[in-house]
């Protein structure tokens, strides 16, 4: 179980050049590199030849420690946890509700909404936020389903506010 929540978090925080295009990649090309022998089993049988961002790795290593297998109502900590340590943000987010991280994303952060609310066509490594009567919700689209605090193959019950990248 610890693998498969390593691998679906660092599946969140990886580009998106395998499912958009490189203008919505969140890879530092420069910076990728392929994955040691002992890291592989993390990546899955698939990571074999591909190259990836050395905070990505750092985030995954960061994510098998903290994962948890059920909700535990703290998703947007989780994501801006995953973001800080990854580097994807030089500062951890302040935004009290995981509705409000989108408008901070794109004020603060550099990210922008991208134009689909499909969870499902959000490119891998998107924040993907949405709305409710309460705090909201907040996840990161993984290869296999989505992320915060837990593990999903399906994206949360809840209207989409939006889906945010960052680009390079």
């Amino acid at each position: 179980m610890i693998k498969f929540q390593l691998t679906v978090m660092l599946a969140a925080l990886l580009s998106t050049a395998a499912v958009a295009s490189a203008d919505d990649s969140l890879l530092d090309k420069p910076k990728s590199r392929g994955l040691s022998a002992e890291e592989k089993p993390m990546f899955g049988p698939k990571s074999g030849g591909l190259h990836y961002d050395p905070r990505m790795i750092r985030a995954a290593q960061i994510a098998r420690q903290r994962a948890h297998p059920h909700m535990t109502w703290h998703c947007w900590a989780y994501v801006k946890d995953a973001l800080l340590a990854a580097n994807v943000v030089q500062s951890r987010p302040t935004s009290a509700w995981a509705r409000q991280a989108g408008t901070e994303l794109t004020r603060n952060y550099g990210f922008q909404k991208i134009s689909t609310m499909d969870p499902y066509k959000a490119p891998v490594g998107a924040v993907i936020v949405y709305g409710g009567q309460d705090a909201g919700h907040v996840e990161l689209r993984t290869e296999n389903g989505f992320v915060s605090d837990f593990i999903s193959r399906q994206p949360y019950p809840r209207p989409v506010l939006g889906i945010y990248i960052k680009p390079v």
